[in-house]
């Protein structure tokens, strides 16, 4: 017999057993997961259970690695790359010397043209001086005939004038500039395999021989020319003598045969020393010469 209690417990089974199947229709587990898949971010709710899905997806890169090969090379590989290495330096460093080569000889060509044009304006230069001091020399000579002269004889006028061209001097001042440069260029090869510095060094030493004698010159001029010119040359004498303004005169000053025996004595200095000059001036003239011919030759220059 089934009684009471027994029917109403298998009620009660069959009614959580139609409810359980009930809600397992009404949200199957394939609707779940499509709406899983269409909106990744929604929320399902079950029978007041939240259920939340994630909103981001992780990727996964894979890296595949590629398989080396390790095996030693050859040696003949190993010594064809070290000679390829050694042929590229070396090629670099021919190509170097090159550039450096032209470089070097295009600044010797400018030194050196440089030179050729100062020595020829040098040359030049000392062709005039040689011919106007020996002018000066002959102006010396006449004023130390005249000054021989009695003085009550002395043709004054004559002797002033001739007296105002020996107080004469014409220096030279050579132009350095490419040899200066050239001195300090003398660690390229054109200039240190060569003779330029010996004859620089030459025509150097004569300038500097040459200034020295100049300078005795004006200091004779100052002491010995310039006193007789203040002490007997009149005012107007003097003055037309140095502007060239007028005609000299016969009148001097002061002037005895004492004076003129002094003068005489101090033109012999003076006639050695303007001797002694036009002397340096050539010997000058030919280290300039000589060396415009080396410079010339040595270093294919044409000469003007």
């Amino acid at each position: 017999m089934i009684t009471s209690e027994q029917k109403d417990t298998d009620k009660t089974g069959k009614e959580s057993t139609t409810e359980g199947s009930n809600l397992n229709n009404e949200f199957p587990a394939e609707k779940l997961a499509s709406d899983a898949e269409v909106n990744p971010s929604s929320e399902i709710k079950e029978d007041n259970i939240q259920i939340s899905t994630p909103s981001t997806e992780t990727e996964m890169e894979v890296h595949h690695h590629p398989q080396l090969d390790h095996r030693p090379k050859p040696w003949k590989e190993y010594l064809l790359e070290g000679l390829m290495i050694f042929i590229a330096v070396m090629l670099g460093f021919f190509a170097e010397n090159i550039r450096e080569d032209i470089t070097n000889n295009e600044h010797v060509r400018q030194l050196t043209s440089q030179m050729v044009q100062d020595l020829e304006a040098d040359t030049t230069r000392l062709n005039d001086i040689i011919l106007n001091e020996t002018k000066i020399l002959r102006s010396n000579d006449t004023l130390f005939s005249l000054l021989q002269v009695p003085l009550e004889k002395l043709d004054t006028k004559r002797m002033q004038r001739v007296a105002i061209s020996a107080h004469n001097m014409w220096p030279f001042h050579p132009s350095l500039g490419a040899i200066a440069a050239i001195k300090n260029e003398l660690h390229l090869k054109q200039f240190a395999n060569s003779e330029i510095i010996r004859f620089i060094a030459r025509y150097e030493g004569n300038i500097e021989l040459l200034h020295t004698v100049q300078d005795i010159n004006l200091q004779y001029q100052r002491n010995f020319l310039d006193p007789f010119f203040s002490r007997h040359f009149t005012p107007a004498n003097l003055n037309a003598a140095f502007n060239h303004t007028s005609e000299l005169d016969e009148k001097m000053r002061n002037m005895t045969q004492e004076d003129l025996t002094q003068l005489g004595a101090e033109m012999v200095l003076i006639r050695i020393n303007n001797d002694e000059m036009i002397r340096d001036n050539k010997e000058l003239k030919q280290d300039a010469s000589d060396l415009l011919q080396y410079v010339t030759k040595q270093y294919h220059l044409s000469e003007k």
